[in-house]
């Protein structure tokens, strides 16, 4: 009788035991949405091109495959002639495509009437000087080259201009938050986002032998180019 009474005593204890050690609930109380305000600023630096991109080729076709593979090659080490006598260093010069392919021809009836062979010869240019570029595209042109793709004028350094225009969105979007947050009433607390975006297209003008006028150059502006950075910010109010 004395043993089972102990025995259930023990069971008691043991069940109050894992009782206290049961889990537990914590109740935590819903913290306020913090209150924000976002603005979006903009950064713009205009400058001047100091560099230009030229795609320039030669053209050439034939009934033979090896005539125009001739006279292809001909004006094409011509052409490089001219370039490198105009002081383009041979790193600034890439040949960009080659290539030899037949051209079906057919008459007004669409019967074909034979076939022609077109070699292209492309190579993209890095012009440093632009007080040059007039007169390279005319030497050029004059040595054989047939294809001048658009000319694209850019900037070779844009780091101190991409660091003006971010500043200036900077500041621009904190005026805006001072502006709404006085209008408003609230105060502007700490940062609490930075996003930015820059972007520069450079300027791309045709070229055109027309615009020679019987010149001896080809006249070509540059004009100018900007840089644009966006920046949005998130800012605490209180």
């Amino acid at each position: 009788m004395k043993t089972k009474f102990f025995f259930l005593i023990a069971v008691l204890v043991l069940a109050i035991a894992l009782t206290a050690c049961g889990p537990s609930t914590i109740t935590v109380q819903p913290q306020p949405p913090q209150r924000t305000i976002t603005v979006t600023g903009t950064g713009l630096v205009t400058l001047t091109p100091d560099i230009a991109y030229i795609n320039i080729g030669v053209q050439s076709q034939d009934a033979s495959a090896s005539v125009a593979l001739t006279d292809n090659s001909t004006k094409a080490q011509a052409v490089m002639d001219v370039i490198k006598a105009a002081g383009v260093a041979d790193k600034d010069i890439q040949t960009t495509n080659f290539s030899i392919y037949p051209q079906q021809q057919y008459d007004k009836d669409g019967l074909m009437t034979g076939i022609i062979y077109m070699v292209e010869n492309t190579v993209y240019v890095t012009v440093r000087d632009l007080t040059k570029l007039g007169s390279l595209l005319d030497a050029t042109v004059r040595a054989g080259a047939n294809t001048i793709n658009s000319i694209s004028f850019d900037v070779a350094d844009k780091t101190g201009a991409l660091s003006q225009a971010r500043l200036a969105a900077v500041t621009d979007a904190r005026k805006q938050a001072d502006e709404l947050t006085g209008a408003t009433g609230v105060t502007i607390g700490d940062v609490q986002t930075i996003s930015y975006y820059d972007s520069s297209a450079p300027v791309t003008v045709q070229y055109s032998r027309a615009a020679m006028g019987g010149g001896d150059t080809v006249p070509v502006q540059a004009g100018s180019m900007q840089i644009t950075t966006t920046v949005t910010i998130v800012y605490a109010i209180k």
